[in-house]
């Protein structure tokens, strides 16, 4: 017969009944694991008896005190139900129940040694408990019961011991353990506003307002209340439905819906939490498009900057050569204070339907004023710039952003008075903008011809152009380093400060020609991120593992952001042509209180996820040529006035006559052209008293300047404010 052969079962002295007894009892363990259990995937269901009892006999020695514990508490648990029971009267008494407890009390608490360890109790990260591990433990102790009962019912039958005892001590045992469980996480359960903090207090973090209260924010409050370095601090919740208001998440209010973002900002602002950022914690398409993105236009004008919370399963590469990859850091939170608003329908009524021109169109200032103002629809937007690459930049963004807005880009250097009047009389644009400018402070110091010509040359050339066409305005971009001067850069745009102010009041212009223009300077300090700045060097300096390099640790400085600073300059050019307001005045804008560069670095470091002068050291370096440990918003001589417009002031310099002006640019301009940097700074002197070259401290302030002075309107007007400079040397644009 050709049938296929088998492999016969042959006996052998392995087939022993103790393999039997021993396969038996593993079968029986895997189908109770696997049953009650849950023991995990299948690589580990296959584990054999003997791995199983090794496993459970080396787990309690990671814990022992925890076991030591559990163990103590089986003991308790079942003191406490027979207490319950029968009253401590049974136990004076000596009655036979209560003795039959104290009889079962070892076999309990044997039982529970050999169960806890088997079912998995000490293999768990008890810091990061969920409810399946809570769950485990009850489990535990429902198998250990059932042995419990099974042992008594053979001993005794249960005819001493009352089953009520043995069904709350099951009860007691699991709350027992799982109470330890949760003191691994009392450290870690911290309510918002309640804990201390060993490295972020809470006056320095950055109030958030949340959007979403659903799974991803429940995730995120997590991380950020187990960590003690965290930036944010959550003020409230908006949800997508308002029927939530009012109740907490983690400790964290619902305030509303997101159709009630004005009114919650209200509420928030009245009680001295204003949020700096909103954090969309669900995708914004959860909220629907049109309400996420009219949410993101009001936050935006109320400047506060918009962010989306990364999915926690994104994955990113690791990149072990870098150390210290950068986290994404928020310019706006570091500054301590929120953005300053605007009006957009003023800025709209200023630029919609004009032709504009910017010069310095591919900086930092000179781009995001090109950005806001093709955002306006203006009828042309002419492009002026000396970097080709920078100019191509620009060009290339508004080609891709704003199709639809006609544009004109040209490579130009301002001190070309030729080629500006070329351009100026092809286009004849409405408004100017003039952001070109040399604005490195130690780099200006080293080429001080070129300063010079850049920065007052090229304003004159501008100014004279856009006169002479006859536009309406021309808006010049200045810097705090204009006041008591120490630097050529400082003394430069002071003199174009002068040459504006000078045009603006010019008496002898024929009224008969119409010559209107309006002529303003808006003043501001430093600009977070803008290029060449401090903030770009300490971000690569920090991709590096540091140090981080300061000039001087009481250093202090005016910050914005570059989108503030030039929405403030929209608002007061519009302010100043609209209301035909601030004639030969200068608006300084108000930056809130000066702030010390090297706390920016502190907080760059924290953003990054890092800790200060432990992962990141920072470096005192000393100060640069030019540089000054003071910087003012007000010159001495300047008369302070205030403005209609919020978060902006007035300053009224002595003005100079506008021939005295025009001799003294004549003679500086070739100077400059010789390359003769000794009767440069001889005139800067001549021209400007107050200019003090090399001196790191601003020139004595006169006792008058410690008084208020009046506004228009007879008010009272703060002091200004003296602010320490920066220690690393921060640009305008």
């Amino acid at each position: 017969m050709n049938r296929q052969s088998r492999p016969l079962k042959t006996s052998s002295i392995a087939d022993s009944p103790v393999q039997h007894i021993q396969s038996f009892l593993s079968k029986i363990f895997n189908f109770l694991g696997d049953a009650l259990f849950g023991q995990g995937p299948k690589p580990a269901r296959r584990l054999s008896l003997r791995s199983r009892v090794r496993a459970a006999v080396r787990a309690p020695l990671r814990f022992p005190a925890l076991y030591a514990t559990d163990l103590v508490l089986s003991g308790v648990s079942l003191f406490l139900a027979t207490v319950m029971r029968l009253g401590l009267d049974a136990a004076n008494s000596g009655s036979e129940a209560f003795g039959a407890v104290v009889v079962a009390w070892p076999m309990h608490t044997a039982i529970c040694a050999i169960v806890f360890p088997m079912t998995g109790l000490y293999m768990r990260t008890w810091k990061f408990a969920s409810l399946g591990d809570i769950f485990q433990i009850f489990k535990s102790v429902f198998l250990a019961s059932l042995i419990f009962v099974a042992v008594i019912f053979l001993y005794s039958r249960l005819q001493a011991i009352p089953r009520s005892v043995i069904a709350m001590n099951a009860v007691f045992l699991v709350s027992l353990i799982t109470l330890t469980r949760l003191s691994f996480k009392l450290d870690r359960m911290d309510v918002f506003g309640t804990g201390a903090r060993t490295q972020t207090s809470f006056s320095e973090m950055i109030p958030v307002l949340l959007v979403g209260a659903g799974h991803s924010a429940d995730l995120y409050l997590r991380a950020l209340q187990r960590d003690r370095n965290a930036q944010y601090w959550p003020v409230g919740f908006l949800d997508v439905d308002s029927a939530q208001r009012d109740l907490l998440l983690r400790g964290v209010p619902i305030l509303g819906g997101v159709d009630e973002f004005d009114a919650v900002m209200e509420d928030l602002v009245d009680r001295g939490q204003a949020p700096r950022h909103i954090i969309f914690t669900e995708s914004p398409a959860v909220f629907g498009e049109g309400s996420a993105e009219a949410l993101i236009e009001r936050a935006e004008r109320m400047g506060l900057t918009v962010s989306r919370l990364a999915p926690a399963t994104e994955l990113r590469s690791p990149r072990e050569e870098n150390r210290f990859q950068l986290r994404p850091i928020e310019l706006a939170d570091l500054l301590e204070r929120p953005q300053i608003t605007h009006d957009r329908e003023q800025l709209s009524r200023l630029v919609h339907g004009c032709r504009v021109l910017v010069t310095g169109a591919g900086g930092s200032i000179g781009s995001e004023l090109v950005r806001q103002v093709a955002s306006l629809a203006p009828a042309e937007v002419v492009l002026i710039d000396n970097s080709e690459f920078n100019l191509y930049s620009i060009d290339l963004e508004l080609a891709e952003k704003f199709r639809d807005v006609p544009r004109a880009a040209y490579l130009c250097n301002v001190r070309d008075a030729a080629r500006v009047d070329e351009i100026m009389d092809r286009h004849r644009p409405e408004l100017v903008f003039h952001a070109a400018a040399l604005k490195h402070v130690p780099m200006v110091e080293l080429n001080p011809c070129e300063g010079v010509l850049t920065n007052a040359i090229g304003t004159m050339n501008v100014a004279e152009a856009t006169r002479r066409i006859g536009a309406r305005a021309m808006v010049q971009v200045s810097t705090d380093k204009v006041v008591n001067p120490t630097s050529v850069m400082g003394a430069t745009k002071r003199l174009a400060e002068l040459y504006c102010q000078a045009l603006e009041l010019d008496d002898t212009r024929p009224a008969t020609r119409g010559d209107t223009t309006r002529f303003m300077t808006v003043r501001f300090g430093n600009v977070l991120g803008s290029s060449g700045s401090l903030i770009p060097l300490f971000k690569r300096q920090l991709a590096q593992g540091g140090p981080l390099t300061v000039t001087d640790p009481e250093m202090k400085r005016f910050f914005m952001t570059i989108r503030e600073a030039v929405e403030l300059t929209l608002q007061a050019s519009a302010h100043g042509l609209e209301k035909k307001a601030g004639r030969g005045e200068i608006f300084v804008l108000d930056m809130g209180e000066p702030i010390k560069i090297i706390d920016i670095a502190r907080r760059v470091i924290k953003l990054a996820g890092c800790v200060p002068d432990d992962d990141i050291k920072i470096e005192i370096v000393g100060c640069r040529p030019g540089e000054k440990l003071f910087e003012e918003l007000f010159d001495d001589d300047e008369k302070r006035v205030r403005s209609a417009v919020p978060g902006i002031l007035g300053a009224v310099p002595a003005p100079v006559p506008l021939p005295t002006l025009r001799e003294a640019f004549q003679r500086i301009r070739r100077a400059a052209e010789k390359g003769d940097a000794p009767s440069v700074f001889g005139i800067l002197q001549d021209v400007l008293p107050g200019y003090r070259r090399g001196s790191s401290t601003p020139a004595p302030r006169r006792a008058a300047s410690n008084t208020p002075v009046s506004g228009p309107a007879g008010t009272a007007l703060p002091v200004e404010r003296q602010a320490p400079l920066g220690a690393t040397e921060e640009i305008q644009a």
